[in-house]
């Protein structure tokens, strides 16, 4: 946390500092303004020629302290944004919130474990995780958590998330970037499908005639100021007409190259900053390195075209501002020679833009990763193991506050675990333990562990489910589809399966019958994992598959009273029953 301390007061220092200079620089552009009016005034009283010469030296000053006022305010904004960063990670590691976007437009109650393990929502592992600004890096995330990396992609993206994760300043100064400009995933795909769809070129008579009538229409005007003859005015009048009807014929396909979006060029602009910023680092991670590779084309760099295409695309947007696209384009045709440029950099970069910035949002991902390990040093990377090897030492819920959470030692020795133990003894959250650190190992991530090996496994849940009146299905009957599903699954590959309580609602004997015949069909198969069970008597199926499966159990104790809930994994079937010691210290019974 002394990290974050110090930059919060390091950039709040530097914001009062470019504040300070910032109001400076606002006065002498009014002292300026005042210059220049006197320097008229005595220009008019005197008519000597002199004052308006002096002129130029105000005029000159003026626009130089309005560049040097848009750089402070682009510094002030930046210094802003790593104020609010710095700050959102102290409330964060303090626990007084969570400031981060939830990523609840992502939730499938559908998918095999996102639903029931908490991945997406308030609270969830996408919230806590999430360090992206960007509608690319928040979809890249969110894909990143619904599915897994394949085996061999998962070294070197924990070598990738090692690296970024001792780069802290450098995360910030990206995610503070990221967040200049707001776009939305709207915007994003508009602008990769206007990518995606072929354009023919302007044609040759065309581009032709926007040059011809233009210099006639410059000739006019130049003959009528040298002449003022009004005969060059009409004539010039004439060409602008012409120009306007060449834009005319050309107005359907400037239109449908126009992306829809009035901040375009700004967003456009960020996105080129962004990739700027990936640019200018040196990786020693070959995955890293690859992904700055990417931003390569033809020798060119990514960020010099994008920021290109910014400057195209905002031009291209004046067509919807009718004063000012008259007059530009009554005079030059400017937006056909826009569409022009605009043409030919679809025609050799477009092919590569989607690429350029899935390359953004991968780095935003990345940076999540990397913060989480940043701010938690004691988590490891699990070492892979191609043997189906599944072991944790001090395994523990990531999410859980680190003085509150209890770890525990656990080994797939047999492959799969019939766990028993009372209500609130933590069957169901160390169920979600082991799902999000095996879904951490799936996408090269670091785990809440001392020591982990594991054998990378899709990862099939069954753990909440809910009636649904849309579909007129039945608790029940959206459980045995689950179950089918995971079962079918599990036919066609190695699976880590999470199942809780099945057949809740069910009579007592379908329930336990039930539940020993979905244990045998799954070890059947190439699986491991978990099954939470009330029912002790399923327990016994152990004896019949010793080598397959094994009994663990979270006990409760009665202390002077009070229920205690010691939270260990041990051996065997649980022993204490709470429930009616509690319904009766309740008064229920």
């Amino acid at each position: 946390m002394s990290f974050y301390a110090e930059r919060l007061a390091q950039f709040q220092g530097e914001s009062e500092q470019l504040s300070r200079r910032y109001n400076w620089i606002g006065t002498l552009r009014f002292l300026t303004v005042v210059l220049a009016g006197a320097l008229i005034y005595l220009a008019q009283r005197s008519n000597e020629s002199g004052y308006w010469l002096l002129l130029l030296l105000p005029a000159v000053f003026f626009r130089y302290l309005m560049y040097r006022h848009e750089r402070l305010s682009d510094r002030i904004a930046l210094t802003r944004q790593l104020i609010q960063i710095n700050q959102d990670e102290l409330d964060y590691l303090n626990g007084s919130r969570i400031p981060f976007q939830a990523g609840t437009e992502h939730l499938q109650t559908a998918h095999s474990y996102s639903y029931d393990l908490d991945i997406f929502g308030e609270k969830s592992l996408y919230q806590h995780l999430n360090r992206t600004a960007t509608s690319i890096g928040q979809a890249a995330l969110a894909q990143q958590l619904l599915h897994r990396l394949p085996d061999a992609a998962i070294t070197p993206r924990q070598r990738a998330v090692q690296a970024l994760a001792t780069r802290p300043e450098w995360r910030q100064e990206f995610l503070a970037l990221g967040t200049m400009g707001q776009d939305t995933a709207e915007e994003y795909a508009a602008l990769v499908e206007w990518s995606e769809r072929k354009s023919p070129p302007v044609s040759v008579l065309t581009r032709t005639l926007a040059i011809i009538f233009p210099a006639l229409l410059a000739l006019c005007l130049g003959g009528f100021v040298w002449t003022w003859d009004d005969d060059f005015l009409t004539l010039a009048g004439f060409m602008g007409l012409i120009n306007l009807f060449i834009l005319s014929r050309n107005l359907k396909q400037v239109k449908a190259e126009t992306v829809d979006s009035e901040r375009i060029g700004l967003i456009i602009k960020k996105y080129s900053t962004l990739i700027a910023a990936i640019e200018s680092q040196t990786f020693q991670s070959e995955e890293l390195q690859d992904l700055q590779q990417r931003l390569r084309t033809n020798g060119s760099l990514a960020s010099t075209q994008v920021r290109q295409l910014s400057s195209l695309l905002a031009a291209m947007n004046g067509i919807n501002h009718a004063l000012a696209a008259v007059l530009t384009n009554g005079l030059y045709v400017s937006h056909v020679h826009t569409l022009h440029r605009l043409l030919q950099w679809k025609a050799q970069y477009a092919a590569s833009l989607r690429s350029w910035l899935e390359t953004i949002g991968t780095f935003e991902s990345i940076n999540s990763f990397a913060n989480l390990s940043y701010n938690n040093p004691d988590f490891v990377f699990p070492s892979l193991s191609d043997s189906g090897e599944i072991a944790f030492k001090s395994l523990g819920h990531p999410l859980l506050n680190r003085t509150k959470r209890v770890t525990n030692d656990v080994r797939f020795s047999p492959r799969f675990m019939i766990l028993t133990g009372s209500n609130m003894s933590g069957k169901s959250t160390f169920l979600r333990t082991l799902g999000i650190n095996m879904l951490l190992t799936n996408v090269g991530s670091c785990v809440c562990a001392t020591e982990a090996r594991v054998q990378p496994l899709d990862i099939l849940v069954s753990m909440r489910l809910n009636d649904s009146l849309a579909d007129s299905e039945s608790y029940f009957f959206a459980e045995v589809k689950r179950l089918q599903s995971i079962l079918q699954t599990l036919q066609t590959k190695p699976c880590f399966i999470l199942l809780d309580e099945l057949f809740r609602g069910t009579n007592s004997d379908d329930k336990r019958n039930g539940t020993i015949e979905v244990i045998k069909k799954i070890i059947q198969y190439n699986a491991w994992g978990v099954i939470a069970t009330h029912d002790l008597e399923v327990c016994e199926i152990t004896e019949q598959y010793p080598q397959k499966l094994i009994n663990k159990r979270f006990e409760v104790e009665i202390v002077n009273d009070e229920l205690v809930f010691p939270y260990q994994l041990l051996d065997g079937i649980c022993q204490n029953r709470s429930a009616t010691f509690l319904m009766q210290k309740m008064g229920v019974i």
